[in-house]
């Protein structure tokens, strides 16, 4: 498995598997009722968490998979399952229940760890992308750093679309967020699914 490189190609790649569209539902819900301030907290920690893990990733993902002998197939089929429970909780309404079930004491940054930046923008398909973008034995250090710079760019864009999210919210009200979100589970539900038949073939060599 690798990746064709390039400025265009890299900055398409990072903003796709970083799925901003489907995280707005996500956001919308846990932020409904909070001061558009705290809101834009909650997004920023979002954003950052998910630029530290995925630079865990960029570092030392590589070394931490070979270490352990896991092969990619492996990690994508693992982190296509999280991903298709997290897209059927979306569906059935699950996480609306559970983000409505946090302790009252839930710090702003508790909220924005689960489940929006992980597994909402750094999830298995973004940390399998990055280590892919900035592979050991191909990348030198200089474009390991511009991938890091790319990745940073469409992590900023997907803090200004949380900053406009709430148009979206009073054009569609509660109920709309709430039909959307299931969509969008939908969605992410079908990304699992079609990660987890990419990694079985891989797995087995199969076409």
């Amino acid at each position: 498995m690798s990746f064709a490189h390039g400025l265009i190609y890299e900055f398409v790649t990072l903003f796709v598997v970083l799925d901003p569209i489907a995280t707005v539902p996500v956001f919308l819900k846990i932020t409904q009722g909070m001061s558009f301030r705290r809101a834009l907290l909650v997004a920023f920690y979002a954003i950052v968490v998910s630029f530290l893990v995925l630079l865990v990733f960029i570092a030392g993902g590589q070394f931490l998979l070979d270490a352990l002998k896991i092969p990619m197939p492996a990690f994508q089929l693992a982190g296509s399952i999280v991903l298709l429970a997290f897209g059927l909780k979306l569906v059935l309404g699950n996480l609306s229940k559970e983000i409505a079930d946090l302790p009252s004491d839930t710090t702003l940054l508790q909220r924005a760890i689960y489940p929006l930046a992980i597994p909402g923008i750094a999830g298995a398909g973004a940390m399998l992308t990055v280590v892919l973008l900035t592979d050991n034995n191909t990348r030198s250090i200089a474009e390991q750093v511009r991938t890091t710079g790319i990745l940073a760019v469409c992590l900023g864009l997907m803090f200004v679309q949380f900053s406009m999210s709430r148009l979206l919210y009073r054009i569609l009200g509660a109920s709309g967020i709430e039909i959307v979100s299931r969509v969008f589970g939908l969605i992410v539900a079908s990304i699992a699914v079609n990660g987890l038949i990419v990694s079985i073939k891989l797995s087995f060599g199969l076409t």
